[in-house]
């Protein structure tokens, strides 16, 4: 099974044909010949007749003296059949017969497994919310019954995870209530015996809260899961955990503290051999462009090796160019590999990173100005907007933020559309002088150009004033 088998669940029919135990497992013995013989015509009838299958499985569990293997077998057999049929009632009768079979007839390993592939099966196989409510209620009331805590434990992990995924908050709500209390004492203290529980239950409902935007909760929970050390988590747990206090910094704009949090979910996924891993490794870059730093998240022993992958290249790309404050590659790279939204490929495809991709934009632009106006003491806003390819109202945009926000010293000339920049006096002096001395040079330039246009049109109108004056004497001359 997958690093995710706990919660995951697996589409494909033929994953759950509860054959996995197939009748080797179990050694026959004389009187058990007729029950097998018995099983295996059941069997060869399952996909051409499927109530007489019924009708033999029936008849395995009905030949066995007291319950066991045969017929906890022929049961899961005939749920599956009628499951596939659309017959629940049905389906929830049989299926509480055999739970019956797992108090004391098989291994608590075998039925566990069993069980686990039989939810995983319905889960997959269905979109009726009560039906699989139900199935899952019968199910945990006659593990309550054996007293079998860990499988209810897990079964109900199991349920809160198929909630999360359909988007059912209100029953995730209720069943994650029932496993915080499963996991706390008598005092109402967390039960540090059931730490790995418990962080599973946290990430679960850290999950909730992030898809859900309820951040003022998801702060309190996500600080409260970082102190929990009594507990050894399976990587994947923390991996979750990290990549959502990742979006939860993003959110309000602490892109360090963001970063930190993307390398350890990384980190972690990675080291659960997760295909989570790469969506967070892009998290990963996008905190990097955000919060300014100068390190390379690619150069790590961790990231180092998916440099080159094909769906992180176009993100070692993007970060590059922004390190550069390079737009125009930038825009390019953006422009090739974007993808659409809502769909699987691109840097736009995620909806999380198509969020925050304005913020890097605004900072690259803004970088890219800075470095422009270094040696201007005025420069003309539509200049700086035609170089950015964006509109003069964008630009004047952009410009009232860094002069607010302290990145330039300067003011905005409506009237003329000329940014005036005030030197410090301490730095760039040098350089203002000769951009100054530049600009003056293009005046001065300009004003010759202009000069010797205006003395070549004088002299052309003149010379046109004499032909003119020539031919109307001359005309009056032979009058």
């Amino acid at each position: 099974m997958s690093d995710d088998d706990d919660f995951m669940m697996e589409s494909d029919e033929e994953n759950y044909d509860f054959e996995y135990e197939d009748d080797d497992d179990i050694a026959s013995n004389g009187s058990n010949v007729d029950i097998e013989n018995k099983y295996y015509n059941a069997k060869a009838l399952k996909e051409d007749d499927r109530q007489a299958a019924i009708d033999e499985f029936l008849g395995v569990v009905a030949l066995e003296p007291e319950k066991g293997d045969w017929g906890f077998k022929a049961l899961k057999q005939i749920v599956k059949i009628l499951f596939r049929s659309g017959e629940q009632e049905r389906t929830l009768k049989y299926y509480k017969e055999l739970l019956t079979y797992t108090k004391s007839a098989v291994t608590r390993n075998y039925s566990e497994k069993s069980l686990n592939n039989i939810l995983d099966y319905v889960s997959a196989g269905t979109t009726d919310m009560t039906f699989m409510e139900e199935f899952y209620s019968t199910t945990l009331n006659a593990l309550e019954d054996a007293k079998n805590e860990r499988l209810w434990l897990k079964t109900n992990l199991k349920l809160a995870k198929l909630w999360l995924d359909r988007g059912e908050y209100l029953r995730l709500g209720r069943i994650l209530k029932l496993l915080h209390k499963a996991c706390q004492m008598d005092d109402g203290a967390d039960d540090q015996s059931k730490g790995t529980y418990l962080l599973e239950v946290y990430a679960l409902e850290i999950q909730m809260y992030t898809e859900t935007k309820n951040n003022k909760k998801l702060k309190q929970l996500y600080n409260r899961t970082l102190q929990i050390n009594s507990a050894i988590p399976h990587p994947r747990i923390m991996g979750v955990i990290r990549e959502c206090g990742g979006k939860m910094h993003m959110s309000e704009k602490q892109w360090e503290l963001a970063r930190e949090d993307f390398f350890e979910s990384f980190r972690n996924y990675d080291e659960a051999g997760s295909l989570q891993r790469i969506q967070v490794l892009k998290y990963l870059v996008l905190a990097v462009m955000l919060s300014g730093t100068d390190i390379n998240p690619f150069e790590s022993q961790e990231t180092k090796p998916y440099k080159s992958n094909p769906q992180i290249a176009a993100m070692n790309s993007l970060v590059d160019a922004y390190q550069r404050s390079d737009i125009h590659e930038f825009q390019r790279i953006l422009d090739e590999n974007g993808g659409q939204e809502g769909t699987n490929s691109g840097i736009m495809s995620d909806p999380f990173i198509r969020f925050y991709l304005d913020d890097v934009l605004r900072n690259i632009r803004a970088n890219f100005i800075i470095n422009m106006i270094a040696p201007y003491s005025r420069i003309d806003i539509a200049y700086l907007a035609d170089t950015l390819e964006i509109t003069t109202n964008e630009m004047e945009d952009l410009l009232v933020v860094l002069i607010l926000g302290g990145q330039i010293r300067g003011k905005i000339d409506e009237i003329t559309g000329i940014l005036e920049l005030e030197v410090a006096p301490d730095t760039g002096v040098e350089q203002a002088a000769i951009g100054s001395e530049k600009r003056e040079r293009e005046q001065e330039a300009m004003a010759v150009s202009y000069q010797d246009s205006r003395s070549s049109a004088l002299k052309s109108w003149g010379g046109s004033i004499e032909k003119l004056s020539a031919s109307v004497f001359g005309l009056a001359g032979r009058a």
